[in-house]
């Protein structure tokens, strides 16, 4: 495959991570042949990567893969994942900026004296046909557009939510099962002390269908509650603004935007959200934005597809009702 686009993705409870997808589409932005590999065990079903998008798929096996990724080491996946830019000799490598993602990045750019650019939210080829990568900065508070020097190997990783899953395409690709045994990371010296597991409330924001969120608009903590009612109806997850999470009125795993997450759920529905550019850039993806506030000027009414001009405080509980009589 020299000089296409090689996807490392990430395999969850013998399924592909939800980022996976969103890789593909991405990488339709800077090459028109990509491949995937993924660290797997002698489980792990084939028929998952029916109309994944890609030509062709290496499978790098090894029994320990499971086990390496909880540990958040990352050692034994960091190896697995350079043996494959050893054998496509890709021009770029786009991997998600997960917990692994992270890890694992800088360690391929460091091996092959590699260019890194870290936690993207979008990606494009110049007039040169150089990829161009853009991501926050300044806190956030700002976006630049950077474009990689020289002709060597490229790495880039993608914030998670910030492209859309690709479709289903296709049927199985060409599979290419690799066995990794004989590879050992024995004798590194282990950095992990301790795994905390955070329970999250209610579905992961990166991988919701539906989202609503509330902003400074509420003028509290207390609304809130009444958006997980309507959340719970919806089946949706639960997002805030940054102005929200940092009055303290709401935790900031829940914030949407540069700082926060990327999202890109068909419907997003916002409450007392005035559309600050920080913030639209973590819900760009959305398909369908539904926007309540009462200030008709709000920046978001330029992003929504449909809006309405109201105080939260009437709209959110005539649209509850109206939801539930419909369930």
């Amino acid at each position: 495959m020299s000089g296409g686009v090689l996807i490392v993705g990430e395999v969850v409870d013998g399924g592909l991570h939800p980022t996976v997808r969103q890789l593909v589409n991405a990488s339709e932005r800077i090459g028109n042949e990509a491949s995937l590999c993924l660290a797997v065990d002698s489980t792990f079903d084939d028929s998952v990567l029916e109309g994944i998008g890609v030509g062709n798929v290496i499978l790098l096996e090894h029994t320990d893969t499971a086990a390496d990724g909880s540990g958040g080491v990352y050692s034994l996946l960091t190896e697995l994942a350079c043996e494959a830019v050893k054998r496509l000799e890709p021009s770029s490598v786009l991997i998600a900026k997960t917990d692994a993602g992270s890890v694992i990045s800088a360690r391929i750019a460091a091996r092959f004296d590699a260019g890194l650019a870290s936690d993207c939210i979008d990606l494009a080829l110049n007039a040169d046909g150089k990829v161009a990568v853009t991501r926050p900065v300044h806190g956030g508070s700002a976006l630049a557009v950077y474009e990689f020097a020289g002709d060597g190997l490229q790495v880039v990783s993608v914030r998670p939510g910030s492209f859309e899953p690709a479709p289903v395409s296709g049927g199985l690709p060409e599979i290419e099962r690799l066995d990794m045994s004989d590879v050992s990371v024995e004798g590194e010296v282990p950095v992990l002390v301790e795994t905390v597991s955070e329970e999250g409330e209610g579905i992961p924001l990166e991988q919701a269908d539906v989202v609503v969120s509330g902003g400074r608009g509420l003028g509290g903590p207390e609304p809130f509650d009444n958006l997980r009612e309507l959340c719970g109806l919806l089946n949706a997850a639960l997002g805030a603004s940054r102005a929200a999470c940092d009055a303290g009125w709401i935790d900031h795993s829940h914030q949407v935007g540069l700082t926060g997450k990327s999202i890109s759920p068909t419907t997003y529905i916002t409450f007392g959200i005035s559309g600050a550019s920080q913030h639209m850039a973590g819900c760009s993806s959305a398909r369908n934005i539904v926007a309540i506030d009462k200030d008709r000027e709000a920046n978001i009414f330029s992003h929504a597809r449909y809006g309405v001009v109201g105080d939260w405080a009437k709209v959110l509980p005539a649209f509850t009702a109206a939801v539930a009589e419909l369930d």
